[in-house]
């Protein structure tokens, strides 16, 4: 059977692939090459492997090079977090976290599911609190106990912040032809908080972990075509509009591309706001542990942070993960390739594209952009995407709004 054939069929053990193995994958010019054109979602980047992995390969033609970063920060993207130097972890979870790994929240690199009815927030969905307010980049005011987000895990020795349970309550919706259906719309209570009261003035944002695949092609596309969508929205019933966020590394406000509500600026930050947040792993972007001023506890807890060993904690500020781990990950997520489209051919799927676009639909879920001829990574540069999406907000109106601001969203 040639690789071509191979590609046409969902691959086994794709998720314990050697860096050979991956090599051979991203080598496979013909994967790409004797595709048809209508099934191309991200040109160089598309792969047509199907299966529970097809979101975990690397996009074609990938140098030596690369396919080695790439097989590293696939194997840290995985890798446990622990609270004491391990040689089965790496040092520096907590004090306060969610997960202790990236693949924890986005498994096999796809969406989390959100909570069933009395389930608490957990792998992949979590909470973003704040208050009234701005902070001094213009963002979201956290909670003065509880910070930006609600941490449900904590290491031993720590009191976790606390849990949120979600349960539902049904409500019909009547189409303008008369077919109803039934939404669900999500309530948390807020349970088993070790600090205090949150209190009512709190805002709260659920978040369910999105997809990983085409999040480097996003980053990729030039701030330009965003603003030049968005200029083309002006006239419409549903424009969008951009959402201008602080970059921690370049220390001044740029486009937001990334997050439910477009908060962060780059693949980069995100990945170590994720780190941060999530994790607990301070980088040289976020160096702070993430506890409070009101969290004593998790302040003064040892951590990898001030400690180069358990013994020895007069270290200040070290970033837990290292500035080539965070550079193995950013590039993993930036080189991930995109599934083919399926069943192009299909009747029914020609149908709903239509219907799709007839119903104009594709005013914001934009089915075409190109990426900058000036990329973070030079395979990524001059490429026709097709990601359904314009990267603006828009207003969904008051029943789905969850009320908590975000920079301009």
């Amino acid at each position: 059977m040639s690789m071509c054939s191979i590609y046409k069929h969902p691959i086994p053990g794709i998720a314990a692939l050697t860096v050979a193995g991956l090599l051979v994958f991203s080598a496979a010019v013909c994967a790409v090459e004797t595709l048809d054109p209508a099934v191309l979602t991200a040109a160089t980047f598309t792969t047509p492997a199907s299966g529970a992995d097809a979101f975990s390969l690397p996009a074609p033609r990938l140098t030596a090079e690369q396919i080695l970063q790439f097989a590293d920060g696939r194997a840290q993207f995985s890798e446990p977090w622990g609270a004491m130097p391990k040689p089965t972890v790496v040092w520096g979870l907590g004090p306060v976290f969610n997960e202790d790994n990236c693949a924890e929240c986005h498994e096999r690199n796809g969406r989390a599911r959100g909570p069933v009815w009395g389930q608490v927030a957990q792998r992949g969905t979590i909470v973003r609190l704040s208050v009234a307010g701005r902070n001094g980049d213009g963002g979201p005011l956290p909670h003065p106990v509880y910070g930006d987000q609600l941490q449900t895990r904590a290491i031993p020795g720590v009191p976790a912040e606390g849990q949120a349970v979600f349960t539902y309550e049904t409500r019909e919706v009547a189409y303008a032809n008369g077919d109803l259906v039934a939404l669900r719309v999500p309530s948390i209570e807020f349970a088993r908080m070790n600090y205090g009261d949150i209190g009512p003035e709190t805002m709260y944002s659920p978040r369910i972990a999105p997809a990983m695949i085409g999040l480097g092609l996003l980053d990729a596309v030039a701030e330009e075509t965003v603003l030049a969508i968005a200029a083309g929205q002006a006239n419409t019933g549903a424009p969008g509009k951009p959402n201008y966020v602080w970059d921690y590394e370049r220390k001044r406000r740029v486009l937001g591309r990334f997050g439910w509500k477009a908060n962060q600026s780059s693949l980069r930050q995100q990945t170590a706001a994720a780190l941060h947040n999530d994790i607990g792993a301070t980088t040289t972007i976020f160096i702070q542990e993430n506890c409070t001023s009101s969290q004593a506890t998790c302040r003064d807890a040892p951590s990898a942070s001030k400690c180069s060993s358990p013994g020895n904690c007069n270290a200040k500020d070290r970033p837990e993960a290292l500035p080539s781990r965070l550079d193995n990950i950013e590039f993993y997520l930036r080189a991930l390739a995109v599934p083919a489209r399926r069943d192009v051919a299909d009747p029914v799927v020609a149908r709903g594209e239509t219907l799709f676009a007839e119903a104009r639909c594709t005013a914001c879920h934009g089915p075409e952009m190109k990426t900058s001829a000036q990329t973070a990574m030079a395979a990524a540069a001059d490429l026709a995407i097709h990601p359904y999406t314009d990267l603006l907000l828009h207003d969904m109106g008051d029943d789905l709004a969850d009320g908590r601001g975000d920079y301009e969203a």
